[in-house]
């Protein structure tokens, strides 16, 4: 019988982390004097209260490691119970959301997808704003781990790639991940500090840098005020576009860059395919908005670059509405949404690497219809690539391209046009924040859509964050069979 006691455990520690983090929110609100700090001090007894109590139950039950089957029972569990727990300050708070709005926004905060369904961000308590942050940079620096750890040993969607890479210990799974996530915890807050710091050179207060470094490492989009970059000094979209690329390229070069070794941060073929797609994007956009305005400005390129990247990567902030830049424009910024950046990254959707694998893949069936006797591999970084790696892979996408065309079926079915749904859904499955549209566009949020809808979306944001596969496995039956 599969033990569900470790899985509770580790759990429950989760969420009592998770209401110590509501701590500081609280002293913000009491600080800034507004009345509202109480919110912040039941949530985070009552959350305290109920992971210490689990983590307590399920304690004796601790083992050395974790099986497969608990792996995947806890990668996805943390993910669900969490944004419970991160939803109790909407409903307490000034925001007063339903128990749906409640949860989309804590689930669109901690899998980094930045969609909001709260408008008035401008004259929120500081206390609910920062909250917002903290989801984002806890859920970035968790699902770093999560991709470099557990999706690689659960050989999901081809991540078994990366397997072990940089990393000696074999071991145990739960070890393995406190070592890993000990070196990343380190590079992930000092580039928030940098990031922090180069926000109040832009101009930024103290607090707006604060919750804006946090969203932007962690490739969340989460903004402080309705027109996001828009409501903000134009240097902070370079200094923003910089750590987007930065925390979309693989921690795990970064772990090996503080060791002094630069080489495979380089030599990386994601890293090169990525820089080589965001070029690519923002010379095309950048051209086209030269024949559209028949003439070219540092203004034209920087709104091409920060929005180029503030999509591929995830990111999801916008400095205006790019649906005013013409159809062919809105076609681009839907399909690189479904790009993203880097393996090991804070990133999301479908990933850079798994684009090479299929056209390596191509390549090779191309070659063997041209010469059927010769012996053709895919290779990858130099490396062969095993069948196991490119069916996971395959079954990637096909899982992936399924799943978007049902989302945008139900969401549909729930009265949504066609636009709003197959963006909603895709910006909902790849964690990209903003869709297409008036009603969900850069423009717009999630507020108006009706409850079925943002229950659909919440789903798909827990599915798309966590590789599809890893969540699609604990329903099956034979995950479940003795």
């Amino acid at each position: 019988m599969l033990d569900l006691r470790p899985v509770g455990y580790v759990i429950g520690l989760t969420v009592m982390a998770l209401g110590l983090a509501m701590v500081l929110p609280l002293f913000v609100d009491i600080a800034e004097g507004r009345g509202h700090w109480h919110v912040f001090a039941q949530s985070a007894i009552m959350t305290m209260l109920v992971g210490g109590l689990v983590a307590g139950a399920c304690r004796n039950g601790v083992g050395e490691g974790l099986t497969i089957r608990q792996t995947f029972l806890l990668t996805t569990g943390v993910w669900v119970v969490l944004p419970l727990f991160g939803a109790l300050p909407f409903m307490l708070g000034a925001t007063e959301l339903g128990l749906t709005d409640a949860v989309f926004e804590a689930m669109s905060g901690l899998t980094t997808t930045g969609s909001t369904v709260i408008t008035g961000l401008d004259t929120l308590p500081k206390g609910i704003l920062l909250w917002r942050g903290i989801m984002q940079w806890l859920g970035g620096v968790g699902i770093i781990v999560v991709a470099m750890v557990f999706l690689p040993e659960l050989r999901v969607g081809g991540m078994q790639i990366f397997r072990a890479e940089a990393f000696d210990t074999m071991g145990k799974i739960l070890p393995r991940a406190t070592e890993i996530a000990s070196r990343i915890s380190v590079i992930y807050l000092g580039m928030t500090i940098a990031c922090m710091m180069a926000y109040i050179l832009t101009g930024m207060t103290p607090f707006d840098a604060t919750v804006h470094a946090m969203t932007t490492v962690s490739t969340g989009g989460m903004a402080n005020y309705d027109a996001s970059f828009g409501a903000l000094h134009k240097s902070a979209e370079y200094v923003a576009v910089v750590f987007m690329i930065l925390a979309a390229l693989p921690f795990v070069r970064f772990v090996q860059l503080t060791a002094g070794t630069a080489k495979p941060l380089f030599s990386d073929p994601q890293v090169r395919g990525f820089f080589t797609t965001i070029l690519c994007i923002v010379g095309i956009l950048t051209a086209w908005q030269f024949f559209q305005r028949a003439h070219f400005t540092e203004e034209t390129f920087r709104e091409v670059l920060f929005n180029v990247v503030s999509i591929i990567t995830g990111t999801g902030y916008a400095s205006e509405d790019y649906m005013l830049w013409g159809p062919f424009a809105v076609s681009i910024f839907f399909f690189i949404g479904l790009i993203g950046g880097c393996a090991g990254s804070t990133s999301c959707s479908v990933k850079i690497f798994r684009y090479q694998l299929l056209f390596a893949s191509i390549r090779v069936q191309l070659a063997r219809i041209r010469a059927p006797h010769g012996m053709f591999t895919p290779r990858y970084a130099g490396q062969r690539v095993g069948d196991d790696v490119l069916n996971s892979v395959m079954s990637f996408f096909v899982f992936f391209t399924v799943s978007l065309g049902l989302i945008a079926v139900l969401l549909g079915l729930t009265g949504l046009d066609f636009t709003t749904s197959i963006s909603g859904a895709a910006t909902a499955l790849g964690n990209i924040g903003p869709g297409l549209g008036d009603t969900i566009g850069p423009s717009g949020n999630f507020a108006t859509l009706n409850d079925t809808a943002k229950w659909i979306l919440t789903a798909a944001m827990l599915i798309g964050r966590l590789e599809l596969l890893a969540v699609y496995a604990i329903f099956t039956v034979s995950f479940w069979r003795i």
